[in-house]
């Protein structure tokens, strides 16, 4: 099969640069927006070598995996951009919805985890940079579709491993239909309050103990919400309500071992 746009993504004006095998899709749709490329457009490869995360760590996609990057130019500010990552995990959960067996229980871990029956299934990095006077946004959106790395922090899955038989290609056509709809619905962040919405039902974590670390000593507390600007609200014990902007997130029994 090949990469193709869904049709809804199509009738919207999306294109599709599709690559046999490329460093990061991140990378290319970022270096294209310097260059003058002002989207939309989509970056995808089943095959990708040096992709990142988070804190410039390494995303290791296997031959068969789906790493995808959209690019958006939009007017909007850098603070504001970084909330469309919590559409982009409502998209993907909607595209896994539509590939995939019913019984899979699909969560989105704050700030950039897709989870499957409670192991990592995707993760999502958000990367903005000016070009001129508006703001080049690009969503990564990488995919475990055949494999999962091993030894990770949190446990790991894929589609293969979960039963469900779809490929990168035929994800990837229904997430660039389903980003139309949550993009939309965000709407240059006028809509963020009803992703928010969305994106709360979905919480992993929600309501339980909670660890972040972000370098300095690990704050401690319950999951209580996400707030407007989509920080974290951690509830401690003694009561104060702590906006968390980043951070690795460890819940239930491992928050103790995050604290550590």
């Amino acid at each position: 099969m090949t990469f193709l746009l869904g049709p809804r993504a199509e009738s919207a004006g999306y294109r599709l640069a599709a690559f046999d095998r490329i460093g990061s899709t991140n990378a290319e749709a970022l270096q294209r927006a310097r260059d003058g490329e002002r989207g939309p457009v989509w970056f995808v490869t089943s095959g990708q070598t040096a992709g990142r995360g988070r804190r410039h760590r390494p995303w290791i996609a296997p031959r068969g995996n789906l790493a995808s990057s959209v690019l958006e130019v939009m007017d909007v500010p850098p603070a504001v951009a970084a909330t469309l990552g919590f559409a982009a995990g409502l998209a993907l959960v909607a595209a896994l919805r539509s590939v995939g067996p019913n019984e899979v229980r699909f969560a989105l871990k704050w700030p950039n985890d897709v989870m499957a029956d409670g192991k990592k299934l995707a993760g999502i990095l958000l990367e903005a940079e000016a070009v001129g006077d508006r703001l080049a946004v690009v969503v990564g959106i990488g995919t475990n579709v055949v494999a999962a790395p091993e030894g990770t922090p949190t446990p790991a899955t894929s589609l293969k491993a979960l039963g469900i038989e779809s490929g990168a290609e035929q994800l990837f056509a229904a997430l660039s239909d389903t980003w139309v709809e949550f993009r939309g619905v965000w709407d240059e962040g006028r809509g963020f309050a009803d992703i928010r919405q969305k994106w709360l039902q979905l919480a992993a974590g929600l309501g339980q103990p909670v660890s972040i670390s972000s370098g300095g000593p690990a704050v401690t507390g319950t999951f209580d919400t996400i707030d407007e600007a989509g920080c974290m609200i951690v509830r401690t014990s003694d009561g104060r309500r702590v906006p968390i902007s980043a951070g690795d997130v460890y819940f239930g029994a491992a928050a103790s071992a995050g604290a550590a």
